[in-house]
Formats: structure tokens, sequence, C-alpha cells
């Protein structure tokens, strides 16, 4: 069995020093040199810098950050995870489920398209965070703070667009909102890229799901559930589903049923991560195989997360953690298992 492994970062202070932190831990990483080999060397920077200074002006800083830790130029550094104008990315699946108590989210793609970050950030000017990198700067899920969670879900490539990828938009929203209805309202602006749903939940037990395409965004509100997988559920954004969607509606139904069992937080995480889980995957090679498991309690302030086929589960108090507490634990193991 391949070994599967995830550092785990922890970096508090100003934008810039986050960036420089992040950019030592990806260096000389078989990741950064797939970066180099799929994302453009130039982009507009007038244009993406415009987009950050609206929405996010730190993450400039932590892109200067970025650079230095590399040792390459900002404009490099912009193109390689400044995550605009990237170009098409393969499918991926994810499966989401939130009550007003939980989210429980699986991430499944390729191993070999996979940061394999867990970062934990205090930066001066924004929200506290915990989630795992995407490109660098992006993150595929996380909460902050606040007790905002959020994650993406990939749809289709329909009316793709220069734009903000929807890693970079769940950065943004993680470090600048509070709850459900702030993290809505900016991602009706953020100029989106391609078709992805966007789950969102926070501390009053609030839930949204973001249907997001380059030309229109849909919100569908959940009240004492929500699923969220691969595609649009919103009638005036059916047409820009991809052709098969038989796997993302069967993950969907089995999501639904298990509203109907009142599972704990604990016992849903454990269902998510169990590889005899319907919502497991091991298709690693088709790009369809789970990574990890993320989780959040509005209640406890907690964190369980893990990755696949890994007996480490992390076991965080976010509360404790933006006092001061750091994490003991360095990294996680597991194993890719080709089904």
């Amino acid at each position: 069995m391949p070994s599967f492994n995830v550092s785990i970062v922890q970096a508090r202070g100003d934008s810039f020093q986050i960036g420089l932190k992040t950019g030592e831990n990806v260096c000389n990483t078989s990741i950064l040199k797939i970066f180099e080999s799929v994302t453009k060397q130039e982009i507009d920077l007038y244009s993406m810098k415009s987009i950050y200074s609206t929405f996010a002006p730190h993450l400039l800083e932590e892109l200067e950050g970025l650079a230095q830790g590399l040792g390459i130029s900002p404009d490099r550094a912009a193109a390689l995870f400044s995550g605009y104008d990237v170009p098409k990315t393969e499918a991926m699946g994810c499966s989401t489920l939130l009550t007003n108590e939980y989210y429980v989210r699986n991430y499944d793609f390729s191993p070999a398209l996979y940061d394999g970050i867990f970062s934990l950030i205090q930066a001066d000017e924004t929200f506290a965070t915990a989630g795992y990198n995407l490109q660098g700067l992006g993150r595929h899920d996380g909460v902050n703070e606040k007790g905002l969670v959020a994650g993406l879900h990939f749809v289709s490539h329909d009316g793709y667009a220069k734009g903000v990828s929807p890693w970079t938009a769940i950065r943004m929203v993680l470090d600048r909102c509070s709850y459900v209805d702030e993290a809505v309202a900016m991602l009706k602006e953020i100029p989106h890229s391609a078709c992805y749903n966007f789950s969102l939940g926070d501390q009053k037990g609030n839930m949204a799901e973001v249907e997001a395409s380059s030309e229109k965004v849909i919100v569908r509100y959940g009240d004492s559930a929500l699923s969220c997988v691969n595609h649009f559920q919103d009638d005036r954004l059916k047409s820009k589903n991809r052709d098969s969607i038989e796997g993302s509606v069967q993950r969907n139904e089995h999501l639904l049923r298990l509203v109907d069992k009142s599972l704990t937080h604990h016992d849903m995480f454990r269902h998510f991560k169990s590889v005899e889980s319907p919502i497991f995957f091991t298709a690693y090679e088709s790009l369809f195989g789970t990574l990890h498991t993320f989780s959040y309690s509005y209640q406890h302030s907690r964190i369980l997360t893990t990755i696949a086929r890994s007996s480490q589960i992390l076991d965080i108090n976010l509360k404790d953690w933006v006092k001061g507490q750091d994490i003991r634990e360095e990294s996680l193991s597991g194993f890719i298992v080709e089904g």
C-alpha cells in the first residue's frame, strides 16, 4: 500500500510571515513541480490584484511572503499560487452534510494533485482559520475562529472564464466572513472561473449551498439539514451540469438518508471516513479517491479530521488553538489503496 502523508503547518503573525512559512513548506516538493507544469507562466496581474484588493488585500502580502520563501519573483508566485486564471482542472468529487450542529465532508481526487498540507493560521489582519491547502494559498475546505465552515464541490467547466478559482474563494470567505449570509454575499460578488457548489455553515446553525457559475449565482438554504455534492440542483442552473451526474445523485440520496438517523458529530465523522462507507471511494487513478475527511462541531468548537486509511485523527479545539495552544501533531500518515 503506497503511503500517503499530510504535513501540519501552524503559523501566527502577519500575512507576509505566513506566506513565508508556507513557501518554505512547499519548497522542493513534488506538488510545486506540478504547479509549475499546469499553471500559466504569466497572468494578468492588474486584474488579479484588483480582485484581491477588493476581497482579500492581505493575500497580496501572503503572496509576497510565498515568493520570498521559494526564492522566486512575486509575479511568478502570483501565477503559481493566486488561483486567478488557472487552466481547467480535472473533475473532482466532494460530499458534504450539514446540520444545525455540525459540518462533515469528504474530499475525493488524486493524491498526485494534492498539496498534502493542513494549515492552522492566525494572521494579524484576518480571522484565524484551519483547513486543507489547495494551490498553496487556497483551501479545499476549512473553518474560521467565528465558526464559519466552507468547502468546494466541482460541478463542470460550462462557461469557463478568466476568474477566481473556488479554492481561492474559499480562502477569501474564511478569512473575512463571520456568518453564512456574509459568505453568500461575497460569493455573489467574486468573479468565478467555473461551475462549483460551495457548502457553508455557521455557529448559529445557518447553512447554505451556493451554486455558482461564471454567469449566475443561486443560493439554496437549509433548515435542519443540507447536503451538497457535485451537481447543480436549482432548475435555473441544471443545464450546466455534466452529462453524467448519476454518481453525484446517488451520493446525495445517501446523505439525505443519513439525516433521518440523527447521528452525532463523532458518529457522522466515523461514517464518512470509513472505507466501508458508500461515500468513501478508491478510484484514485480515475481522480476519484477519498483523500481526507473534515468536520466541525459548532457547539464544541471541535475539528475532527483525518486522511485516507489513517489510524490518526486530529481532534482540535479551535478556540483553544486561537488562544495560543498549539497542537503537538506535525503530520498525518495514511495509505492509498486503489479499488
